[in-house]
């Protein structure tokens, strides 16, 4: 069986297991798993699922999905039709079949603008919900993308093709189909097919110089780009030219930065002046010497690493002020980094082109000590085999795309039965599952609500603005917690689709509103949910599970009945005025809930003991370096430390202390002490030592 039939019968089996389990058809149950996928690609932003077909006269309307960002000054409106083929083996799908499904989606747009079309609607229904929105929208719409996503492999291979206009609005269309899909979870790669064609599709080759010397370990070249083909270029691949750091950065601010925009309309021939331009990479280039130098003909997985509000910015520009656009350029930096080297280096570079505009480290949070010591401990930690389980497991963090699919892969058939023991694939969790656990928990469910990359942005800033103030509380009882925030969270999952009062749609809305009321309601109280339990349980005890229920019950109320004005709900849930809303409503919960929260100071106390158990190993372990590296290393630093005058009297006395082994061991506290003076004379040590 090849890689990609095994992930299709894998993905079949997830699809059918989520569908009975949350009581989806399955086709939602597949568009629930591919929306974070399409999010965090760039495709789209917060996917809304909105089901409809019919037909408006004698064409066939169908829409599955949606996506719109009204606060987005790129203003473009996404619409998905989903295609899923129940079969063992994966099948093909042709280009006719793919126009025809597209076809379904331009109908149903040019129908949302008729009044005729709209007043035959309930007012309830999701055809009605998203046609309305269209209609209210229109002038706010600059681009519509089409996007098929399928269980079929596509054998045209095209992408981001532009298929016309509707009403003089451009409409591109893209396909997700099995294989792209299969790369972008297994690897993150999803642009195979994203060759910038600076000199066929766009206008003109650009001139370079050469910023690498023969046999450097990556080529380097210096551009400058004309702002009209930047723009060109962002009109066809919009956030999906952004390497993924950038494009978290922007979509948890405002995309279009206004003092470029400024520069662009009243001062275009300053831009280049004034601007400190493009840092980009590609893994592969075609370069061209043409007798009057060197030029880039095409660039393969192009990428902007720095630069994204100016490429922003200047896209909009290309609307606001087009004419002033012929005399804005920007200067380029672009690297040729390998695909088998993209992960390790493509994100140092974003990381140090951007360190110099003042931008907070957070804003790189993939690569961050706190996803690389979430990671450490998902490898380490063993979870409780709870009152339910027979063995200890683990909870798998993949901290960058692709690695669970690796690991598991690269095993032998016998040790992948192993690996899916210690690590269950249902315990399998990302960095934007990790926010949405977190951000609900910190009652910012309007947040969550925003999209996956959006969300994981603003933890990023949160987390960030914390780590270097207080890095230390994010130990092993913060993993352990964050773990029985998932629990908790994917319980909800899991339940709400059961319950009665829920009438389908916005369930992802409605569960992190719900975990967030809880949370907020214990607090109103001064109490906490007691997280440890449910990581030494694994499980949600009944008597919360009971309150989340609750909670979910209003959360449901309150995202389903706006306020007069609103009509689309999943705007509503991503308003601060929702959660607003919901924080005030009382809910009964039932004696037993407030009966097993518990007080801060207990929670503090397990910290506390964990921290004071931490120490102890710490001091140990100090001590047995201490004396591995023996009374006579300590016998020469104590005199080199002395020759430089260096040591004040107390280090001299724990460096003495030191010498007196194996007579006298120095305690715990000498050795930490010990230790950190040996740190602080190495930069004294000559270079030649």
């Amino acid at each position: 069986m090849d890689e990609l039939t095994e992930y299709h019968r894998q993905l079949m089996a997830e699809i059918q297991g989520d569908a009975d389990a949350m009581g989806l058809i399955t086709s939602e149950a597949f568009l629930e798993k591919i929306a974070d996928v399409l999010d965090e690609a760039g495709e789209v932003t917060s996917l809304s699922q909105c089901y409809y077909e019919g037909k408006f006269g004698s064409k066939a309307v169908q829409v599955d999905a949606y996506a719109w960002d009204p606060t987005d000054e790129e203003g473009v409106l996404s619409v998905v039709i989903c295609d899923l083929v129940l079969s063992e083996q994966p099948q093909s799908i042709d280009k006719t079949e793919i126009s025809r499904l597209l076809k379904r989606l331009v109908e149903f747009v040019v129908a949302a603008k008729t009044r005729e079309f709209r007043e035959n609607l309930e007012e309830t229904s999701n055809g009605f919900v998203l046609s309305d929105l269209i209609a209210r929208a229109w002038k706010q719409i600059n681009k519509i993308k089409l996007i098929l996503v399928t269980n079929r492999i596509n054998k045209s291979r095209t992408d981001a093709q532009s298929v016309g206009a509707i009403g003089g609005i451009p409409v591109t269309s893209n396909v997700w189909d099995l294989p792209r899909i299969h790369r972008f979870v297994s690897s993150g790669q999803t642009r195979e097919d994203l060759v910038v064609d600076f000199a066929e599709t766009f206008g003109e080759p650009v001139p370079v110089l050469k910023a690498s010397y023969d046999g450097a370990p990556f080529e380097s070249y210096i551009a400058v780009i004309p702002g009209a083909q930047l723009a060109e270029i962002y009109e066809k691949w919009g956030a999906r030219l952004l390497e993924a750091n950038v494009r978290s950065f922007l979509q948890a601010r405002n995309k279009v930065n206004r003092g470029i925009r400024d520069t662009i309309r009243d001062d275009p021939n300053m831009f280049f002046s004034y601007n400190n331009g493009l840092t980009a990479t590609a893994e592969s280039v075609e370069i061209a010497d043409i007798g009057e130098g060197l030029f880039l003909m095409s660039a393969s997985n192009f990428q902007i690493v720095n630069g994204g509000q100016t490429t922003a910015s200047i896209h909009a520009a290309r609307k606001l002020a087009p004419e002033q656009l012929k005399d804005v350029f920007v200067q380029m930096k672009l690297t040729v980094v390998p695909s088998e080297k993209a992960e390790d280096i493509v994100p140092l570079i974003s990381q140090f082109a951007n360190s110099q505009n003042k931008v907070n480290a957070a804003d790189f949070f993939a690569n961050h000590p706190f996803h690389v010591r979430i990671e450490e401990f998902s490898r380490r930690i063993l979870a409780p085999s709870g009152d339910e389980g027979y063995r200890e497991t683990k909870w798998f963090y993949e901290r960058a795309r692709g690695q669970f699919a690796d690991e598991r892969g690269r095993r032998s058939v016998g040790d992948r039965k192993k690996f899916d023991a210690e690590f269950p694939r249902s315990q399998f969790f990302t960095k934007t599952d990790l926010a949405k656990f977190e951000n609900s928990y910190r009652c910012l469910p309007h947040e969550v609500s925003l999209g996956a990359q959006k969300n994981f942005g603003k933890l990023a800033q949160l987390v960030g603005a914390d780590w270097e103030k207080k890095k230390d509380s994010y130990d092993e009882v913060w993993f352990k917690r964050l773990i029985a925030k998932a629990i908790i969270f994917r319980n909800l999952e899991k339940l709400v689709p059961q319950q009665e009062w829920y009438a389908g749609g916005y369930r992802a809305n409605i569960v992190t509103y719900a975990f967030a009321k809880i949370v907020h309601d214990a607090d109103q109280k001064q109490k906490l949910l007691d997280l440890d339990r449910v990581w030494a349980l694994q499980r949600v005890p009944l008597n919360l599970e009971r309150a989340c229920l609750a909670a979910a019950q209003a959360a449901n109320a309150v995202i389903t009945n706006p306020p007069a004005g609103i009509r689309n709900m999943s705007e509503w849930a991503k308003k601060q005025a929702c959660w607003a809303d919901l924080a005030k409503r009382p809910v009964d919960y039932g004696q037993d809930f407030w009966d097993n929260l518990i007080d801060p100071a207990e929670a503090k106390a397990v910290t506390r003991t964990a921290k004071q158990a931490r120490q102890l190993v710490s001091g140990i372990e100090a001590q047995r370096e201490v004396v591995i590296q023996g009374a006579e290393y300590w016998n020469s630093l104590l005199a080199f430390g002395r020759s430089i005058r260096k040591l004040t009297d107390r280090e001299q006395g724990i460096l003495r202390a030191c010498t007196q082994m194996p007579t006298r061991i120095p305690s715990e506290q000498q050795s930490l002490a010990a230790l950190a003076i040996a740190d602080k004379l190495e930069e004294f040590y000559p270079k030649d030592s």
